[in-house]
């Protein structure tokens, strides 16, 4: 009643199949039973820690997670100096200081935000740029011999518009964009839960068992993790005579976008700029998720339904239930998160971008079973959940915090 094996099969000669030779002679063949019902057990408790296990995990090599985010160039800045209005004869060059010169390339064209001259808005032809300003020239009709610029205060927005290019020009300035490298930890989060033989053995009034205790385990790991998905703090920690510690960094630190509302008083106004910040300027997706605290949620559900931003009924996304606030900006999938009522910051929340969310793992979450009875340390039978990973956003810009002030 031996068993063979060649370099491509485990042969069972002799005897049935059952579950415990399969984990024995291939163990990734059945996944854990644990493993199996996680996205499962209370999803909506933890809707950020649920979407990441969603939308997939990527494999890490090490605890140390090095990975590159990047934002589309940017179209608006202000003026870092004021502007004295002058006339100036057609076609000529002035000189314009930007609070970002470098975001402007020769053959750009671009506008002054509330500037106008002759009845158009004041738009500029990019001639030269230097680390002191733009020399641009001012668009004005051909038969005009003379153009007349107004004085333009410090703060001034400038937005970036189109290039032009001449009729026999077949090159144009090169547009590079490089990403920037980041890095996170993976986080070894841990649950253990243990009985002992004679208490698995006993009669129970209801029907208590170790199946019972693991998913209370798995849905109090999984809040554990949600808070450090969130709030976490990155740290490499020494321990003298051990080994290091890893803790994550949580996502609301690496949001590159902030929306700030009067606490008690949100308005109808106030969502529908907090609608028009969520998305617009930055990459990111016409449908997006609101996970926000509880004051924050009684600030959404007190406002009044209008047709251009309305509650349009409810979504399941993810195995979760989420309200939806529909505008022409976009979609936000809402969800009330009690972890930022536990952190204490009930009137905040966070708008994110599922398509831009990646989570690593360099242990996926695992179930082992440990026999302290069979070791001879104690009379009881164990298992030890355990995942370290990390969740970090690419396009930071897609991503924005919403504080109460």
């Amino acid at each position: 009643m031996a068993d063979t094996q060649t370099p491509a099969a485990a042969h069972i000669n002799g005897q049935p199949l059952t579950t415990g030779l399969t984990g024995q002679l291939s163990p990734d063949l059945l996944r854990s039973h644990v493993d199996k019902r996680i996205a499962r057990i209370r999803p909506s408790s933890t809707p950020l820690d649920q979407i990441s296990r969603m939308v997939g995990c990527r494999n890490s090599g090490s605890m140390k997670v090095d990975y590159y985010s990047v934002d589309t160039k940017p179209s608006q800045t202000v003026l870092s100096d004021s502007f004295a209005g002058k006339t100036v004869p057609n076609g000529t060059p002035v000189k314009i200081a930007t609070a970002h010169n470098d975001w402007f390339s020769e053959t750009d064209t671009f506008m002054v935000k509330g500037i106008s001259t002759d009845g158009r808005p004041m738009v500029f032809y990019v001639s030269a740029v230097a680390d002191d300003g733009i020399s641009a020239i001012p668009l004005a009709d051909a038969s005009l011999s003379q153009v007349s610029i107004p004085s333009m205060p410090e703060g001034t927005e400038v937005v970036r518009m189109g290039r032009a290019a001449g009729e026999l020009d077949v090159q144009t300035p090169q547009y590079n964009l490089l990403p920037v490298k980041d890095y996170n930890y993976c986080q070894i989060f841990k649950a253990q839960i243990e009985e002992s033989t004679l208490q698995r053995l006993a009669d129970k009034e209801v029907g208590w068992n170790f199946s019972d205790q693991e998913e209370s385990a798995i849905a109090d790991m999984r809040l554990g993790i949600e808070k450090s998905f969130l709030f976490g703090s990155r740290c490499r920690l020494g321990r003298p005579g051990k080994e290091d510690v890893y803790t994550t960094g949580g996502i609301w630190s690496q949001a590159g976008r902030e929306y700030t509302y009067p606490a008690g008083a949100f308005s109808q106004a106030d969502l529908t700029e907090l609608m028009r910040k969520a998305f617009t300027g930055g990459a990111g997706s016409p449908r997006k998720v609101l996970l926000g605290g509880s004051e924050l949620m009684a600030a959404l559900m007190g406002l009044d339904v209008t047709r251009v931003v309305s509650g349009t009924g409810k979504k399941v996304v993810w195995g979760i239930d989420f309200d939806c606030i529909t505008s022409k900006f976009g979609t936000l999938y809402v969800k009330l998160s009690e972890i930022f009522d536990l952190c204490g910051m009930s009137g905040c929340g966070m708008v994110i971008d599922p398509e831009y969310i990646t989570k690593y793992a360099h242990i996926p979450f695992t179930a082992d079973r440990i026999s302290f009875h069979k070791q001879g340390v104690r009379n009881t039978e164990a298992v030890v959940l355990t995942e370290a990973s990390c969740l970090v956003l690419r396009y930071p810009g897609a991503h924005m915090r919403i504080k109460a002030e």
